[in-house]
């Protein structure tokens, strides 16, 4: 386990990081030294999360569909913390919809939020490390094992998450003179209040998605935390362009075994 300081030096920012998997990995990295700054749409979370981070943390309202918004929320968070090393693209945007009913504004809603979205702020983070003469700093993308597989009812989200996948390996080759690492993380089925009303509101659906698992159960958020402070830590300081899926196994293919 990296230790408490592993991570000084580091600053930080994560999008969506008012809730879910977005707070967890920012409480994480604020846990282990980093200067954290978590933006947003909403006020509230956001200033709900900085309340419980460890060390000097900040709050910006965004929207990531808008250049010119991120710009300003980046000036702001560095303002406060100092010059960001790092990125964690989590902002997301899903519903469950089939692909023939699904209207253009919801596309482009969500692959706004996640592919665009994701390439403005890493962007922005890239132009600015450059600008310093490139420097040890990491961008981590949040993406799902649906970007390879194909997503049945999640087509918007699971095309858009596609792209992230490419275009994580593509900055990583570009701006690895910069100094700059680019991986992605896939998380699998994660146990959160949201999911449980969600995803699988019942022991009936609870138990036919944990037959589908190999390790047998959920993941919690702490695990994909964890994994995030890893690919931003020294540890994987030769780890760049890669996808690591924290899914218990989820999307292998079980064959004749498979209940």
């Amino acid at each position: 386990m990296l230790d408490k300081g592993s991570l000084a030096g580091r600053v930080a920012l994560v999008t969506g990081g008012g809730t879910g998997l977005g707070r967890a990995m920012a409480l994480e990295l604020g846990r282990l030294g980093a200067k954290v700054a978590v933006l947003g749409r909403r006020r509230g979370p956001l200033d709900e999360t900085v309340a419980e981070l460890t060390g000097d943390g900040f709050a910006v309202q965004a929207d990531v569909r808008e250049p010119g918004g991120v710009a300003a929320a980046f000036d702001a968070a560095e303002d406060a913390l100092g010059p960001l090393t790092t990125l964690v693209n989590n902002a997301a945007g899903n519903f469950l919809v089939q692909a023939e009913d699904l209207s253009p504004n919801g596309w482009r809603a969500v692959v706004g939020i996640v592919l665009d979205g994701t390439f403005h702020c890493s962007r922005e983070l890239g132009r600015r490390v450059a600008e310093r003469g490139g420097d040890n700093a990491q961008i981590v993308n949040i993406v799902a094992t649906y970007a390879w597989t194909g997503g049945p009812g999640t087509v918007h989200s699971a095309a858009a998450k596609a792209g992230v996948v490419n275009l994580t390996r593509t900055l990583a080759v570009e701006w690895a003179r910069h100094g700059i690492r680019v991986n992605a993380i896939a998380p699998g089925p994660i146990d959160t209040e949201e999911t449980r009303a969600r995803l699988w509101p019942t022991d009936e659906i609870r138990e036919h998605l944990l037959r589908r698992i190999p390790l047998g159960r959920f993941g919690g958020e702490e695990e994909i935390a964890h994994a995030c402070a890893y690919l931003v830590s020294d540890y994987a300081g030769y780890v760049t362009g890669g996808v690591l899926t924290v899914d218990g196994g989820a999307w292998l293919e079980q064959g004749m075994f498979r209940s």
